[in-house]
């Protein structure tokens, strides 16, 4: 990984090399798959980092690589991910892992969003606790939910922690999740932004920040 510049220098922090090898490395550490074969994971993680950061499918990513893993056979291994609450946890271990010791133990801006993503398939059983229920978007009412939450430093944010949302869980639960989370953190909450997917009569009513 590279050094971190001092304030005046135009060098950034990372190259893209460096930020591709700590992502790496944050996932294999992190995310233990097991896997089979002659590939790694990773070979795994690579493809999926590529995968994200161009917002292409697998599909796409696999098709303009040699030597890979089939879009089904990548897809067989994430499916070894089943279970929920151990994967989020692990993604929070992640998360939490690379956060810069000065952040912690200080007053700080937080924000927490919800994301929908649309959803259009049957789901499976897995899925179903998952499939959330919100206003017309491209298509659809039905939605994968997740929430995050990061703090704002120097105009930058700095993801905290992340969450699956469940079908049944209500907007406090999901914000009272998320800040319990964080908690270990020791940071105290200087002024706390939510997205308008919050903006609701329980939120207002069931949380006061003096």
């Amino acid at each position: 990984m590279t050094t971190t510049p001092n304030s005046l220098s135009l060098t950034p922090a990372l190259t893209d090399e460096g930020t591709l090898e700590s992502a790496i490395n944050c996932l294999t550490t992190n995310l233990p798959i097991d896997m089979s074969g002659g590939y790694t994971v990773r070979d795994l993680f690579e493809i999926l980092v590529r995968t994200a950061s161009r917002g292409e499918s697998i599909e796409q990513t696999v098709r303009g690589l040699e030597g890979t893993p089939s879009s089904n056979g990548i897809r067989y291994h994430l499916e070894k991910l089943d279970d929920m609450n151990s994967l989020e946890q692990q993604l929070n271990a992640a998360l939490q892992s690379r956060i810069p010791p000065k952040l912690r133990n200080r007053s700080h801006r937080l924000a927490i969003d919800l994301h929908l993503i649309p959803y259009y398939g049957k789901p499976t059983d897995i899925e179903a606790n998952y499939v959330y229920r919100s206003q017309a978007k491209a298509g659809t009412t039905r939605f994968f939910a997740y929430a995050t939450v990061y703090a704002i430093c120097r105009n930058k944010r700095v993801t905290l922690a992340i969450h699956a949302v469940p079908c049944t869980e209500t907007l406090v639960a999901t914000l009272t999740y998320l800040l319990a989370i964080i908690h270990p953190l020791r940071m105290s909450i200087k002024l706390l932004c939510l997205d308008r997917g919050f903006y609701s009569v329980p939120i207002i009513r069931g949380f006061y920040f003096g």
